[in-house]
């Protein structure tokens, strides 16, 4: 019998997380450590001002938030900006990541600051799970047609930006952050994960539901795989920006 995608995706999702969850219980969000730092990453088509919005609340609250500038170079290079930031760091911490930047939150995240990994609508790879296969079992999102290359940097259309990426935004809003997306490299996409923090650390998801970026159901699939503890919002991709209470929340939940 041929199976279809849809069936693949079925089976997929089933048989993975059966055989994963068994393995998180270690890594339950019960098991967190108290964190007044939070550090924040950022993905594809932004920079760290993207955050803005959830540093307000999390300053007005007595957190110590810092958000860093992803260089979109190589994943190396993406961990070790983060590292450094953490390494800063006077306590336990938080490691927020948000879209590709849950492939850096998976990695770095095994540094000793850190106490808790929160992904919003974010990448959430297992240690060396080529991300892209993975994905090719759901769906693709409307927002991969969107991408446009000059020499190997890599940005968004406008129009896809406006309508798959921020589309529950604004448009002046959207249309302001279009024009301070940061390119990326294409040696950026082909990077795996060496380790998965989130087979040994509380873990909490944010799955954005009207995502024309990351599938939803792709989403739903890796929150249950880490075990995490998840929401999900009637959003866009930049649920960070378009619901930055409900985050900021969940950042808060899992600082403990």
């Amino acid at each position: 019998m041929m199976m279809t995608r849809r069936t693949f995706s079925a089976a997929f999702v089933a048989g993975a997380a059966t055989s994963l969850l068994s393995t998180r219980s270690m890594a339950a969000p019960s098991g967190a450590v108290k964190a007044r730092n939070v550090v924040l990453a950022h993905g594809l088509f932004a920079d760290g001002s993207c955050w803005s919005e959830v540093i307000a609340r999390l300053q007005a609250a007595r957190f110590n938030a810092t958000a860093v500038q992803n260089p979109l170079t190589t994943l190396p290079e993406a961990v070790s900006s983060v590292e450094r930031v953490l390494a800063r760091q006077d306590g336990p911490t938080v490691l927020v990541g948000h879209s590709f930047a849950g492939m850096i939150v998976t990695e770095a995240g095994m540094h000793p600051n850190v106490s808790a990994l929160v992904y919003v609508a974010a990448r959430a790879p297992d240690a060396g799970e080529d991300y892209a296969a993975l994905a090719k079992t759901f769906p693709t999102p409307p927002a991969s047609a969107g991408i446009v290359f000059d020499g190997d940097e890599g940005r968004l259309s406008e129009a896809a930006f406006l309508h798959d990426f921020a589309g529950d935004l604004p448009e002046a809003r959207a249309k302001v952050l279009y024009a301070v997306q940061e390119p990326f490299n294409k040696a950026l996409l082909t990077g795996k994960t060496t380790q998965a923090a989130w087979r040994s650390k509380p873990s909490w998801y944010a799955v954005s539901t009207e995502d024309r970026t990351i599938n939803p159901d792709l989403e739903r699939f890796m929150a249950q795989r880490m075990g995490a503890k998840t929401i999900e919002l009637k959003a866009s991709h930049l649920s960070l920006i378009s619901h930055p209470d409900e985050i900021t929340q969940l950042i808060i939940e899992a600082a403990g």
